[in-house]
């Protein structure tokens, strides 16, 4: 890839330096900068912790090791050099050895990186996985694997494919230096997989994924109450979740037509969710914007809507919620399911019937 700057109605190229060259070294400053802001290598991690190594007979440190959206570890490998030498199996080794890790741990080695602060920690997990209390987190159990660096050999690429292939979860993001003005400048792109392909990528190895790993007593209960759940809505004709399949995670999402705006419904131990949540790709403020011009309109979307609403700002998060709460939880007993189940589609129609307008109608 080229960088190309604009100066006086041309295009000029952005000369390629390297880590080296610029004294930017791997753990010192890329793994400085990165963990600080982590979203060039994923929207959707938080940094746990860095040069993690409380293992029993090793030394070794994972450089970053994160959590993601979907309660799973993340294992984050940096390299400064232009090939990434064998970091795909030293990144496997060490996805393997935190596999087994708790949540217990998980919090633990959080509050440490927090200068030992256990109630922060539990805090910032639980709004970035957007829970209400700790006992309901569960890890996935699975493990991804992100590797960094200024480029990648073919062998490695090869290697990595072939893994994803085989049911792992690795990508490759490229880092790549540039030097602008005494200025040093960082290309961040995923090169594997493929952009265009990760839909495709994740469907195909989450369907792998289901038919061999054992599912906790939870994930069976999320899994048999969102089918259920999805029965009825196509029995009752409501085509907000016609294309959906049924989920072990604790939420199941519909669009609303408009991206960064999306519907779901949501399972605690005793209480149900039906929200809009607002984030958008600009960004917080921007997020924070939408939410205020629908809540300027907040007596009129209520009474569309047929009752009042909960409006959340959600300070310090990447966006904003719109919610009803509905008494019923994954605990409540299968024989109230469909009660539940009716309550919930019900608040879902009224809540798109009262939104999908005023979302479109935002400039």
């Amino acid at each position: 890839m080229v960088l190309f700057a604009v100066s006086q109605n041309k295009l000029e190229p952005v000369s390629e330096t390297s880590y080296v060259n610029e004294a930017i070294l791997e753990r010192k400053h890329l793994q400085g900068l990165l963990k600080q802001h982590i979203a060039p290598l994923g929207d959707d991690l938080m940094v746990l912790c860095d040069e993690f190594s409380n293992w029993q007979d090793s030394s070794r440190r994972i450089d970053i090791l994160c959590l993601t959206k979907e309660a799973q570890l993340a294992v984050i490998e940096l390299k400064r050099t232009e090939d990434g030498g064998h970091m795909e199996l030293q990144a496997i080794r060490y996805a393997a050895m935190v596999s087994s890790m708790t949540l217990d741990q998980a919090v633990l080695a959080h509050s440490h990186y927090l200068n030992d602060d256990p109630e922060r920690a539990k805090k910032e997990i639980l709004e970035f996985l957007e829970f209400d209390t700790i006992e309901e987190v569960e890890l996935s159990g699975d493990v991804r694997i992100v590797l960094a660096a200024s480029n990648f050999s073919d062998e490695l690429i090869t290697s990595v494919m072939w893994l994803n292939k085989s049911g792992l979860d690795i990508t490759c993001i490229r880092l790549k230096p540039y030097k602008l003005d005494g200025k040093v400048l960082i290309d961040a792109t995923q090169i594997v997989p493929l952009p265009e392909a990760m839909d495709y990528t994740i469907k195909i190895r989450e369907q792998s994924r289901e038919k061999s790993k054992v599912k906790t007593a939870r994930q069976e209960i999320f899994k048999k109450f969102w089918a259920q759940l999805i029965e009825r809505s196509i029995a009752k004709k409501i085509s907000l979740l016609a294309n959906r399949s049924t989920s072990t995670d604790h939420w199941i999402s519909a669009g609303i037509g408009r991206a960064g705006f999306w519907l779901s419904i949501s399972l605690t131990e005793d209480r149900t969710r039906v929200e809009c949540y607002i984030s958008v790709k600009e960004g917080e403020q921007a997020s924070l914007a939408a939410f205020k011009k629908l809540y300027d309109q907040r007596e009129a979307l209520e009474a569309k809507f047929g009752a009042s609403l909960d409006w959340q700002e959600l300070p310090g998060r990447k966006g904003c919620r719109i919610c009803r709460d509905l008494d019923g939880g994954w605990r409540t007993p299968e024989a109230d399911w469909p009660a539940m189940q009716d309550a919930a589609l019900d608040t879902l129609v009224r809540l798109e019937a009262a939104l999908r307008g005023p979302i479109q109608q935002i400039g």
